[in-house]
């Protein structure tokens, strides 16, 4: 099984050409960042996941995770190792705060670098990516005292974080959730379990960092009297250094289908005296300061649907080349398989996924760094409205591709893909849990109806349909039949997804099963068109370089291949949503 090798050039070229790589380093605090600095470090970060990351991804699924000892977690042969490397390399510290030991850089310039960790190896790469989204929600809620004591050793690497919501009765609803706090004196006990956290326990570092969610004895019902606590496996001292152990341990570590080498686990919280908890942010505010980790780590599980498409396409593309079996078409003998016009479809299907999932990644991430950074606040607010949008559609759209385009991966390798020794199916496998957590699709999908379009009343819809039609007419305007007629299929489309918007947001108000018999459809829909707008993005970019460059040729056929077989599913999308909700609800509950 060939090792990953991270598509540097096609990184580039979004960084570049997609979210403008110069107005991010115009922003205060970036000024610093330029092209050749950002090719520097993604060439660099890929040399950690191809030569360290990469060849530990097969042998960490084959050896997946257990507990031992005093609830200890031991992680594969060579996790740990690779780990350290990580850390002493400070690849944990991109994005984040300088005053905590950060690099400062973008968020968007640490999103290739995370990309690559995913496709080399996921289960790894969900270590850091938790990590992540814990030091986010403590960066923008917690004390200055908790910050000091935690932050710098969390982003340094040397502690990773978890996000404790699940418990066995309470899924995604967390009104029902039991995990209790108790105040004394100047922090809370915590008492409850969890499950399918997230590298809640291991041997790859040296402290674990829990975000959990628990109800004080006089909070509300309901979401609303829900509190958040940082419970540490150690307690830190004043210093930052280790202190005291809490009391916590991991309980069992869940059998899965995929990520076999990430350990999701069952943690139990104060069977003795009670965990020690410290408060962020405000008493039953805690979901409110739960989502500014959720929110981001929502935007970095679409990324690993991107990155778990890459990967497998590159293990495809590489059997296409190499396996001979029949005579195509135009042949006089057997060939390679990638000669047969069935295969190529199946491998340009899974490369024009991928590379649009990709922009429209990035792009949705930039728009945080521009909310974030920009100095004018009218252009913050465009951004505010323009990254909680494609938020979900990132999570939802992306995170459908990853098993799609590893479904075609198993499907390209025909009968050896079903069989484990290829590596096709681990991907398959990997990719299932990506459309599940950080909030199932069907979740993202309400969210993309209700509180991101019928709230605003279309708003940021309008807004970004806007930039799409601003594509649209740079496209007319070169000239070229190419991209003209590209802008045709596009122009289509969007004026598909207006009115299919207005559907929604009318049809909702008289039927109270609309919005939710269409939200499913409406994402997908949604990610089709905005993986066509980046498509032309591209296409436009690609068309004003060298012609003779190869990369610049295949930018261009790869676009043309998503209008014409990928772009029309969004006339299936819309006609299923504009059949309403009766065939849907029609069935009585007995009858299932």
């Amino acid at each position: 099984m060939a090792d990953y090798l991270a598509p540097l050039e096609d990184m580039n070229f979004v960084l570049n050409e997609h979210l403008d790589l110069a107005a991010l380093a115009a922003l205060p605090g970036y000024e610093d960042l330029s092209p050749d600095l950002a090719a520097s470090i993604l060439e660099e970060a890929g040399k950690l996941a191809t030569n360290v990351l990469s060849p530990l991804n097969a042998s960490g699924d084959r050896a997946g995770v257990k507990v031992h000892g005093d609830a200890e977690v031991a992680t594969p042969p060579g996790f740990r190792d690779a780990y350290q490397q990580f850390t002493d390399a400070g690849w944990g510290s991109l994005q984040f705060d300088p005053d905590y030991g950060g690099q400062g850089l973008p968020f968007a310039l640490a999103i290739p670098v995370q990309e690559m960790w995913h496709a080399a190896n996921m289960a790894w790469g969900l270590c850091p990516l938790l990590s992540q989204g814990a030091i986010e929600a403590l960066e923008v809620n917690a004390s200055d005292e908790l910050k000091t004591r935690y932050l710098p050793n969390m982003i340094s690497g040397r502690w990773n974080g978890t996000m404790n919501l699940t418990e066995p009765q309470a899924g995604s609803d967390m009104a029902t959730l039991r995990t209790r706090a108790e105040r004394d004196g100047d922090h809370y006990r915590i008492y409850g379990q969890k499950i399918y956290i997230t590298w809640g326990e291991n041997d790859m570092t040296d402290n674990v960092v829990h975000l959990v969610l628990a109800r004080l004895p006089d909070g509300p019902p309901g979401v609303k009297g829900i509190s958040l606590f940082l419970v540490p496996k150690f307690i830190a001292n004043e210093d930052g250094t280790l202190g005291a152990r809490n009391d916590l341990q991991v309980l069992s570590v869940e059998h899965k289908l995929g990520v076999h080498g990430s350990p999701t686990c069952v943690m139990s919280y104060g069977e003795n005296e009670g965990a020690i908890g410290f408060l962020v942010g405000q008493e039953h505010r805690g979901l409110a300061c739960m989502f500014s980790m959720m929110n981001n780590a929502r935007l970095t599980v679409g990324l690993q649907g991107v990155s778990i498409a890459e990967r497998a396409y590159q293990l495809a593309r590489d059997h296409a080349l190499e396996r001979k079996q029949g005579v195509a078409p135009g042949e006089t003998e057997i060939g390679n398989i990638v000669k047969h016009p069935d295969v190529r479809r199946m491998l340009l299907t899974m490369r024009a996924l991928t590379e649009a999932s990709r922009a429209v990644a990035y792009v949705a991430c930039a728009s945080v760094d521009f909310r974030n950074k920009h100095p004018d606040p009218a252009v913050r607010a465009l951004h505010d409205a323009r990254s909680a949008l494609l938020t979900p559609v990132v999570k939802g759209w992306c995170t459908e591709i990853g098993p799609e385009v590893a479904s075609l991966g198993v499907q390209v390798h025909g009968g050896m893909g079903f069989i484990e020794e290829t590596g096709a199916a681990q991907y398959l496998r990997d990719a299932r849990i990506l459309p599940i957590y950080e909030g199932t699709n069907g979740i993202q999908a309400m969210d993309l109806v209700e509180r991101k379009t019928r709230l605003d009343k279309g708003a940021a819809v309008d807004s970004l349909i806007t930039d799409m039609r601003a594509v649209i007419a740079s496209a007319n305007e070169t000239g070229q039949p190419e991209l003209q007629t590209m802008a045709g299929q596009m122009n289509e489309a969007v004026t598909a997804l207006e009115q299919i918007k207005t559907r929604i947001l009318t049809d909702s108000e008289s039927d109270i099963y609309f919005a939710g018999s269409a939200s499913f459809n409406y994402l997908m829909m949604m990610g089709v068109v905005c993986g066509g707008w980046q498509m032309l993005v591209a296409s436009i970019a690609a068309a004003g370089r060298d012609a003779s460059n190869s990369f610049t040729r295949n930018k261009l056929i790869i676009a043309a291949f998503y209008m014409d077989h990928i772009l029309p599913r969004y006339l299936t999308h819309a006609s299923a949503i504009e059949s309403g909700s009766d065939s849907i609800m029609g069935l009585p509950e007995e009858a299932f």
